[in-house]
C-alpha cells in the first residue's frame, strides 16, 4: 500500500490531523515537513507536541515545496483546489488525507513491523461512520458497544485523537487490535483513495458546509465516497427516513458492480426494514439469524431525543453485524450517557432547565433538538453562518419555541428568516449578556437551550469553547 521510509513528505495543515501524521511518519523514518499559513504563536499548542526531527515551514505555502515531495499529506481544513496542491497534482504528485494515510499504514504494516510482532500478521477492520448530525454520539456509542463485547478496539478521526496518533500510539502497545472506529467527515472523505471500511454508516444528510461546496449535490457526493471502495463482504448502513436515502443508493449503483457491492441495511423510525426500526419505544431488528424476540426497550437508554434512537440504531446495528451480542448493546445504551455539547444538561433554575447543545451547529441539527422537548424553548442561536437554510426552521420554531434570542455574525439573516413566527425575539451583541436575557424570559417549566445552527468561529475558538463558555455563565447565574 504505501513505504514512507526515506520519503519526503509534507504536510499542509498543522491541527489535531497534521500532528499526528508528521509524528507517525516521522517514526516510519520519512523525511517529513509541515506547512502552515499561521504564525508561530498561532500554532504553539501543536508544535510542543511536534517530534524535532520534523521541518517547519509557516506562514505561507511555498510552491516548490509541494513540487519537491515525493507525498503531500492534507488537513481536512485544507482544500484540494488551492493553489499550490493543483500544481503538485498536475506533476503527478501523490496527495492523500490523514484518513487515507492511517488506512494505508494499517495495511502496509507487515511492511514495516518485523515479523515477529504479532501485529504485522493482524489487520484489524475498519468500521466508519458519517453524517450531518450525530456522528459523534453514534462512533462513541459504537465504540462503546465493541469495548462491552471485549474486542479490542480504539476510536479517532474527527473525533477524540487522529487516526494516525492512535495508531501510533497502538503500534508499540497493542498486538491484537480488532477494529478501528472512525468518525469521519465530508471533508476527511474527499481525499481518500483506497479506503475501504469494512462497514460503513451514513446516518443523514442535510444541508451542510455550503460555504465550501457549491451545491448540495457536491456535499453529498463527498458524504458517499465512504462507500466507494466497499464490495462485497462489506456493509452499507443507511437511514431509511432521510430524504437523501434515494439519491445515495443511485450513487452506489453506479459505483459498484451487480455482482461485487456491499449489503446494504437500514433503520427507521417509521417503518419496518431490513436491517433496525423502531416502533411503540422498541428498537426490533431483521437480521439474518436473529430471532423476532431480539428487541431493545427505549425506555431503557441513558440518551434521550429521538435523533438519539436514530443513533442508538445505527451503532447497535453496526456492533451486532460486527459481531457484537444483543446484551452488550443493551448494557452499553444503559449507561452511555452521550457527549459534552450535545443536548447536554447543565442546570435547572427555579424549575428551567438549561441546555448545552453547541454541537448543533446547523439547522438540520437544531430541528432534532427542538422535537426533543415537549417543554416551551428558550432558544439561544446564530454565530458565523455557514450559508444554511434557516426557513426550514419556521415550522419547528413556531411550534416549539416561546422567544428566540440572537448573537452572532447571523443574527439579522436569522431574524429576518423566522422571525415573524416567533413571539418574542431579542438581539444580543454578547453572549452573556444573551444568556442571562434568557433567563429572564424564560418561566418555570421551560427549557433555555443553546442550539446555534450556526458555526462558532465569529465569537469563540471552536464550538467547545461556546459550550463551555456555555456552562461556566449558567452555573455563575
Amino acid at each position: 500500500m504505501i513505504d514512507v521510509k526515506g520519503k519526503k513528505i509534507t504536510i499542509v495543515g498543522l491541527a489535531r490531523s497534521g500532528v499526528g501524521a508528521a509524528n507517525l511518519l516521522c517514526k516510519l523514518g520519512a523525511l517529513v515537513t509541515v506547512t502552515d499559513k499561521k504564525n508561530i504563536e498561532e500554532l504553539e499548542p501543536y508544535l510542543k507536541r511536534l517530534s524535532s526531527d520534523i521541518r517547519l515551514q509557516l506562514g505561507n505555502h511555498p510552491v516548490e515545496l509541494f513540487e519537491q515531495s515525493d507525498i503531500i499529506v492534507v488537513s481536512p481544513g485544507v482544500p484540494l483546489n488551492t493553489a499550490p496542491l493543483m500544481a503538485a497534482s498536475e506533476k503527478g504528485i501523490k496527495i492523500i488525507g490523514e484518513l487515507e494515510l492511517a488506512y494505508q499504514i494499517v495495511n502496509s504494516l507487515p511492511l514495516i513491523v518485523s515479523s515477529s510482532d504479532e501485529f504485522g500478521i493482524h489487520k484489524p477492520s475498519f468500521l466508519a461512520v458519517t453524517g450531518t448530525n450525530g456522528k459523534s454520539t453514534t462512533t462513541a456509542l459504537l465504540y462503546e458497544i465493541l469495548k462491552n463485547s471485549d474486542f479490542n478496539v480504539v476510536v479517532g478521526g474527527n473525533i477524540g485523537n487522529a487516526l494516525t496518533e492512535e495508531i501510533s500510539n497502538l503500534r508499540f502497545k497493542i498486538s491484537d487490535l480488532n477494529y478501528i472506529v472512525a468518525e469521519v467527515s465530508s471533508f476527511q472523505l474527499e481525499s481518500i483513495d483506497t479506503f475501504r471500511p469494512k462497514g460503513a454508516a451514513i446516518l443523514n444528510i442535510t444541508p451542510d458546509h455550503l460555504d465550501r461546496y457549491h451545491t448540495m449535490a457536491d456535499y453529498i457526493d463527498a458524504k458517499c465516497r465512504i462507500f466507494m471502495n466497499q464490495s462485497a463482504g462489506d456493509f452499507l448502513i443507511l437511514n431509511a427516513d432521510d430524504p437523501t436515502t434515494e439519491e445515495i443508493q443511485k450513487i452506489g449503483n453506479r459505483q459498484w458492480a451487480i455482482d461485487n457491492r456491499p449489503e446494504i441495511f437500514y433503520f427507521s423510525r417509521k417503518r419496518g426494514v431490513k436491517g433496525a426500526y423502531c416502533k411503540d419505544g422498541v428498537i426490533y431488528f431483521n437480521l439474518p439469524g436473529l430471532t423476532s424476540d431480539f428487541c431493545l426497550l427505549t425506555s431503557d437508554f441513558k440518551i434521550k431525543g429521538v435523533h438519539n434512537i436514530e443513533n442508538a440504531m445505527a451503532a447497535s446495528l453496526m456492533a451486532l453485524l460486527s459481531g457484537c451480542s444483543i446484551d452488550a448493546v443493551a448494557g452499553a445504551l444503559k449507561v452511555f450517557s452521550g457527549l459534552e455539547h450535545r443536548l447536554e444538561f447543565v442546570r435547572e433554575i427555579d424549575n428551567v432547565k438549561f441546555i448545552n447543545d453547541s454541537k448543533g451547529t446547523n439547522v438540520g441539527a437544531v430541528v432534532k433538538s427542538l422535537e426533543s422537548f415537549n417543554e416551551p424553548i428558550v432558544l439561544i442561536a446564530g454565530g458565523r453562518d455557514k450559508d444554511g437554510d434557516f426557513a426550514i426552521l419556521r415550522p419547528i420554531i413556531k411550534e416549539k419555541v416561546k422567544a428566540l434570542i440572537l448573537i452572532g455574525e447571523a443574527k439579522d439573516k436569522i431574524k429576518k428568516a423566522v422571525g415573524d413566527v416567533v413571539k418574542d425575539v431579542f438581539i444580543e451583541d454578547d453572549f452573556k449578556t444573551a444568556i442571562i436575557k434568557a433567563k429572564q424570559v424564560a418561566s418555570s417549566g421551560d427549557v433555555v437551550l443553546l442550539s446555534p445552527a450556526c458555526a462558532s468561529f465569529d465569537m469563540f475558538r471552536d464550538f467547545e469553547d461556546r459550550g463551555r463558555q456555555f456552562k461556566r455563565v449558567v452555573m455563575e447565574l
